[in-house]
């Protein structure tokens, strides 16, 4: 496929990818008033997760594509970096401060303002762990269709965070006003300017074990990531997108 093809492919994804989770969380309130938060749930999750499946294996087939700008890959300081990088993105993605039974439905999904764990270090954790993650993939693969992902999935968060401020502010009024004057969207920020403090132990839960657990399988699957690209890719993508 034609290399300017794919980087337009892979922006028109970002773009839907985008508009699923950012209108979702848009109309949640009114959804859940309709269908209610169970429903409403499952709904969202049947749309997004099938754009970020097909988003993340467009990226991980097309990631070499177009102009190679640099190649530090026979770094071993980079590969190190690279991989600390990765790890610290995963902890901030999926932080422990909701409850993973929400995100099935097995527990009633709810709205709540978090002010403890990764929140006192920035009250965006999942924004940033996509600009770390971003910077750390475009740093290795060093190509242009991986800069342009990245920037799409930066400007896509950054929005994200002004979007999710206005939707808590709107929903908690005051109570939110006094959350964001105690943190920061700059990570660190509250903590180093005396609003926060940081606790360590509010890090022990065992969904962070979970993401440790995690971390650790992504880098044994790497070998295997071209092998599962290609076995998606032919079967779906090459026919949907040629």
């Amino acid at each position: 496929m034609d290399t300017h093809k794919t980087s337009l492919v892979i922006s028109i994804l970002i773009l839907i990818f985008a508009v699923i989770h950012s209108g979702g969380a848009a109309l949640r309130i009114k959804a859940e008033s309709i269908m209610g938060p169970r429903l409403w749930r499952l709904c969202f999750v049947l749309l997004s997760l099938p754009s970020a499946i097909i988003l993340i294996s467009y990226f991980l087939a097309h990631r070499y594509d177009g102009i190679r700008l640099w190649n530090l890959q026979d770094n071993n300081f980079v590969f190190i970096f690279v991989w600390i990088l990765t790890a610290i993105s995963f902890l901030f993605l999926y932080p422990a401060t909701y409850n993973l039974l929400e995100i099935p439905s097995v527990l009633k999904p709810k709205v709540r303002i978090y002010g403890t764990g990764i929140m006192r270090i920035t009250r965006h954790p999942q924004a940033f762990g996509q600009i770390i993650w971003c910077f750390a993939h475009t740093l290795w693969i060093g190509t242009s269709f991986t800069l342009i992902t990245s920037i799409g999935l930066i400007l896509h968060h950054v929005f994200a965070i002004w979007h999710g401020d206005k939707r808590l502010a709107d929903r908690f009024g005051e109570e939110f006003e006094e959350f964001k004057q105690k943190t920061s969207i700059i990570p660190f920020l509250a903590i180093f300017d005396g609003r926060q403090e940081f606790k360590i132990n509010e890090f022990f839960r065992l969904s962070q074990l979970g993401i440790l657990v995690a971390i650790g399988f992504l880098w044994w699957s790497h070998k295997y990531i071209n092998i599962a690209v290609k076995t998606f890719n032919s079967s779906f993508l090459s026919e949907f997108f040629n």
